[in-house]
């Protein structure tokens, strides 16, 4: 039965009831009337679920498809390109920044394995050039007992006992505050002969061979030699300028790494806001923009979650492939200490990933969405029943929050967006905190917008009759 031949009987019934003037049967027709109104309302229900249905599955056009694969692709490009993002970006601040650089290797010449290794290089440097057979030769007699004494409790063997004498030696200084003074003003010197280094264009302190990254330890070993001296073995002052190199990384394809580490340092932060582009691009194409947003923020976050596993898989790797010579405990520490910030950032995309998703999931209409924004909502609306029942009151600024509620939260977001951008790389933990201070800004809008239960009460209260 259409709605045209329900209203042609309504108003046939309504002509034979005026016709018959029964008042009595007044309260018929209104119940017959209420029960045409309930029974139109439930054809067009009907109606207009066959006409969702009908519309569901008619196949879309042809422009939705492209449109749909455009924007799915590039999505998809956006996502690979974030771990690359992610590296360029790390690329650049490390090498063009000189603070930036000092800061990362800083806490290396603290580390224990990074002080062993360099004791270890240097003691080898410095029993290259003592002569055993004419040691105590050199020394002066008033400084014979010393040097007998020292060398008596290290063992039998002189050279033995040389080689413990001088690591001792060595040891003291790179836990010397000596040692750390020298690390950082080495570090900061040699900054631009690593840019040079790394991008092919010269060589420095810092030198690139055909499979390794090394540093020049003849500063530590300067120090040690005055350490030996004081100690009584004088013969350690005749030991002439010494040059060893201390290994940073090592790798059997470092001049491939060189190349692609410049095009890395080029692209610089631009290719992440690529990323970013791209995605955001996909997003505003599709046609179903929250899904796309959902999907693009994942991306992202499963992109940098990747990026996070191939630099723990690829630490494994790289020191099983180390040879003999190398401390697999110094190269651990160096390589941690190199790619800390790249993990870091590693950890914001992903927490910032989620984060989006999540929001876009919750704005959405799905059930489970539309159950927990219902739960936030009784839970604002709860608390500012209570607030209101202990007498607290919002004066203007409630109607002026409800009035321009929409404007705030963009106002509120677009803060929060604008401050982890520009914050000075945030971690992770920064990222969440702003999260959830973002958050509580719009709880605090959402019960400032809240009516006011015992105000709606006494606007409805009637009012006494003079």
């Amino acid at each position: 039965m259409s709605l045209r031949g329900v209203g042609a009987v309504d108003a046939k019934d309504r002509g034979a009831d005026g016709a018959d003037g029964d008042g009595g049967d007044g309260g018929a027709d209104r119940a017959g009337g209420d029960d045409l109104a309930a029974l139109r309302a439930r054809i067009a229900a009907l109606e207009a679920s066959a006409a969702s249905a009908a519309s569901a599955q008619t196949p879309r056009p042809p422009h939705h498809r492209l449109r749909s694969f455009c924007a799915a692709l590039l999505v998809v490009i956006g996502c690979v390109l974030t771990p690359l993002g992610i590296v360029a970006a790390w690329t650049s601040d490390i090498v063009g920044d000189t603070d930036r650089y000092v800061q990362t290797v800083t806490p290396l010449a603290s580390d224990p394995a990074v002080q062993e290794a360099v004791a270890n290089r240097v003691t080898t440097a410095v029993m290259e050039h003592i002569d055993l057979n004419s040691l105590l030769e050199g020394v002066a007699p008033e400084q014979r007992p010393l040097l007998e004494k020292a060398l008596g409790k290290l063992g039998d063997s002189l050279e033995s006992a040389v080689g413990s004498f001088v690591h001792d030696r060595a040891q003291d200084v790179v836990a010397s505050p000596a040692f750390e003074t020298i690390w950082i003003d080495a570090n900061r010197a040699i900054h631009t002969s690593l840019d040079r280094a790394l991008t092919g264009s010269d060589d420095g302190a810092v030198k690139i061979e055909t499979d390794k990254v090394t540093i020049d330890l003849a500063p530590v070993i300067d120090r040690v030699k005055e350490r030996l001296v004081d100690s009584g073995l004088t013969v350690a002052g005749k030991i002439p300028e010494v040059h060893t190199d201390f290994t940073v990384l090592q790798a059997d394809d470092i001049g491939k790494v060189k190349t692609g580490f410049s095009l890395l340092q080029v692209m610089g932060v631009w290719l992440p806001v690529i990323s970013v582009l791209l995605v955001a691009g996909g997003v505003l194409l599709a046609v179903r923009r929250r899904r796309a947003l959902v999907a693009g923020a994942l991306g992202i976050a499963v992109a940098a979650l990747v990026l996070g596993i191939a630099l723990t898989v690829f630490r494994t790797v790289y020191l099983n492939a180390l040879p003999s010579g190398v401390s697999p405990a110094a190269a651990g520490a160096v390589y941690d200490t190199l790619v800390r910030y790249l993990r870091t950032s590693v950890r914001v995309f992903v927490t910032l990933g989620v984060l989006i998703a999540l929001a876009a999931w919750i704005s959405g209409p799905s059930r489970p969405a539309t159950l927990a924004r219902g739960l936030w909502d009784s839970g604002i609306s709860a608390t500012r029943g209570t607030a209101d029942r202990a007498g607290l009151r919002t004066g203007p600024v409630g109607p002026f929050v409800r009035r321009y509620r929409t404007w705030i939260t963009w106002i509120l977001v677009a803060a929060a967006a604008l401050s982890c951008v520009f914050w000075p790389h945030p971690t992770g933990w920064v990222v969440l905190g702003l999260a959830l201070g973002l958050l509580f800004a719009l709880a605090v809008v959402a019960f400032l917008a809240e009516e006011s239960h015992d105000g709606d009460a006494h606007e409805k209260e009637p009012q006494p009759v003079a």
